[in-house]
């Protein structure tokens, strides 16, 4: 390029300056209304971790905006509550500190960490008692899992007495429904004793001593 035609262009650019300056602002808006817009879709279809980096591009843009501030919000409040179910207590709490930057007043909030802050001392205290309750608490939830099938195959049986008409099929159905009131009763027992190991600590105790409700045994300070 030559001087005079890089004079011409610098010359070109200085006066397009007031435009562009008067454009910004608009132009500002339009990205953080979009973002905004992306953020609620990706909020509103549960795709959290979309919706947070939509929220947070638009606070780039506009850190006081209110839409993107209470979005952003919103969405660590439910990878808060993600995270509290999975028994990742210090990461649910670290997702609660980035919410209140942009809620700090919010009341599900203050309830949500007050939760998650009980339930680590809680699974401290079964931790205690109980070091293997993860192993037959799944035990446990696999059994229960198994109960609908057992469930089915009774409606199945009886469905086949609605065209075969063989009493045959009721007497099945009835000793079927003997076997899965069997396996409920003892799961139940099962499940009791689970809780007095849990609260406890004491398997001598078994299910011979009365079980007291759970928040009487672990008392939060």
């Amino acid at each position: 390029m030559t001087r005079i035609a890089r004079t011409l262009a610098c010359a070109a650019l200085l006066a397009a300056l007031p435009v562009l300056s008067g454009c910004a602002a608009p132009i500002a808006q339009f990205i953080v209304e979009t973002r905004n817009h992306q953020g609620d879709l990706a909020l509103e279809n549960k795709n959290y971790n979309d919706a947070a980096l939509a929220y947070r591009l638009a606070l780039r843009v506009a850190p006081g905006d209110e839409h993107a501030r209470a979005g952003l919000a919103a969405v660590q409040l439910q990878i808060a509550a993600q995270e509290y179910e999975l028994s990742k207590f210090d990461d649910a709490l670290a997702s609660l500190q980035v919410a209140a930057k942009y809620d700090p007043d919010s009341v599900r909030l203050a309830e949500l960490k007050i939760e998650i802050e009980q339930a680590r001392i809680k699974r401290r205290i079964v931790l205690s008692n109980y070091p293997t309750y993860k192993e037959t608490g799944l035990s446990l939830r696999k059994a229960y899992a198994q109960l609908p099938k057992e469930s089915n195959a009774i409606v199945a049986t009886l469905q086949r007495f609605d065209y075969r008409y063989d009493s045959n099929e009721l007497e099945k159905a009835i000793r079927q429904s003997g076997e899965l009131s069997a396996e409920i009763t003892h799961l139940t027992a099962r499940l009791v004793n689970y809780r007095q190991l849990v609260e406890s600590g004491s398997p001598e105790l078994g299910t011979q001593t009365p079980l007291a409700p759970a928040a009487s045994l672990l008392p939060l300070p």
